[in-house]
């Protein structure tokens, strides 16, 4: 098993900045790949960036260019770096874990608790 534990969401204003962090522990020699969802109230869950421990990444389109996702793999710890953060990135950020780098939710096989973001107009 794999346990995920996400911190740094708050209450924001638009235009601020946020780094979101998520620690893995338990068997993590089993994951390959962490990504960052989000769920707003009322909508589906959906990808907002992944990355592999050994490199590479990608990201959604509405947010490509304003967050920046990170590892460090001594730490067992991914991070979103968030700018220019807009109303509607107002969500619960989830972090994942899986074998590989995807978009996709199903990929992954570890799910964190999540953590509110919200941001004000």
């Amino acid at each position: 098993q794999v346990q995920l534990v996400e911190s740094g969401g708050r209450l924001v204003q638009a235009g601020d900045s946020l780094r979101l962090s998520c620690l893995a522990s338990g068997r993590t020699f089993t994951i390959y790949a962490m990504g960052w969802f989000r769920q707003a109230p009322g909508k589906e869950r959906e990808f907002v960036a992944a990355i592999r421990w050994s490199g590479g990444s990608t990201y959604a389109d509405s947010v490509k260019g304003r967050f920046t996702m990170s590892r460090d793999n001594a730490k067992y710890t991914v991070y979103l770096q968030m700018n220019s953060l807009k109303p509607e990135d107002t969500a619960v950020y989830y972090c994942a874990a899986g074998r590989d780098l995807s978009y996709r939710a199903l990929a992954y096989n570890y799910w964190g608790q999540g953590t509110q973001v919200t941001v004000s107009s």
